[in-house]
C-alpha cells in the first residue's frame, strides 16, 4: 500500500461555487442563531473553492470556513499565514490560530484515540451543532485509509487531508462536507457522523 503524505495526489482545476443554505423559517428579530433550533438540516452558506495545489488543502479548507463569516482571503495568502509547505499544513493548531485571528471563537480539539472514545465523539457532535448554529464552519484534519474513505478518494492509498464541515442533520446524524480536493468531482457531500468521527483520529479539528 502506497502511503500518501501530502494533502492530495491530483487536484481538479480551480473552481469557486457559492453554496447556499436551504431557506429556513425566519427567527424572531431578537434571537441569536443558537436560540432557535429546528430538527433537520442546518447548513451554512460558504464560498467553495477547489484547492489550487496538491498541498493547499489546509489553506483551502480554512478559506471555506472563513467565508461562512464573510471573510475572504486568497489561498496563497492563507498558505503563507498557515506556514503551509509542499508537505502540507503540519498541525490543526496552525489552522485554529489563523481562524481565530480573523474571527475569534476557534479552539483546537485533539482526537488522539483511534477509535475515538465516546467522550471525544460526544464532544465532536456538540461542537458541530454549536458551531454551525452560530454560523461557524469546522475545519477537520483527517486520515482516510483504504476501506474508510469519503466518496471518490483514490482507493488503495491513505490520504492525509483537511476539509470543512459546513452543516449537519440531526434527524439522521449526518454532516455536510465541503471538500477542497474534489476527488472524482465530489465537492459538497454528506457523510455519516460515525464516519467523520473515525476519520479524524489521531489528528484533530478547529471548532
Amino acid at each position: 500500500m502506497r502511503r500518501i503524505t501530502v494533502s492530495v495526489v491530483a487536484v481538479a482545476a480551480a473552481a469557486t461555487t457559492m453554496f447556499a443554505a436551504p431557506l429556513a423559517a425566519a427567527a424572531p428579530p431578537d434571537a441569536r442563531p443558537a436560540d432557535v433550533h429546528v430538527a433537520g438540516e442546518h447548513v451554512l452558506q460558504v464560498d467553495y473553492q477547489v484547492q489550487e495545489t496538491g498541498y493547499w488543502c489546509g489553506p483551502a479548507a480554512t478559506r471555506i470556513a472563513l467565508s461562512a463569516r464573510g471573510v475572504y482571503r486568497s489561498q496563497g495568502d492563507l498558505a503563507a499565514e498557515l506556514g503551509t509547505h509542499t508537505g502540507g499544513t503540519d498541525h490543526i493548531g496552525q489552522v485554529t490560530n489563523v481562524l481565530g485571528g480573523y474571527v475569534g471563537w476557534y479552539e483546537t480539539k485533539e482526537m488522539p484515540n483511534d477509535p475515538p472514545t465516546q467522550a471525544q465523539r460526544d464532544l465532536l457532535w456538540r461542537d458541530i451543532v454549536l458551531d454551525i448554529d452560530n454560523g461557524y464552519a469546522i475545519v477537520a484534519n483527517i486520515v482516510a485509509p483504504p476501506g474508510n474513505q469519503p466518496p471518490g478518494y483514490p482507493p488503495g492509498q491513505t490520504i492525509y487531508h483537511y476539509f470543512t464541515v459546513i452543516g449537519y442533520n440531526d434527524a439522521n446524524m449526518t454532516v455536510l462536507i465541503a471538500d477542497p480536493a474534489s476527488f472524482s468531482g465530489n465537492q459538497i457531500y454528506w457523510l455519516t457522523f460515525n464516519q467523520l468521527a473515525t476519520l479524524i483520529p489521531p489528528k484533530g479539528y478547529s471548532a
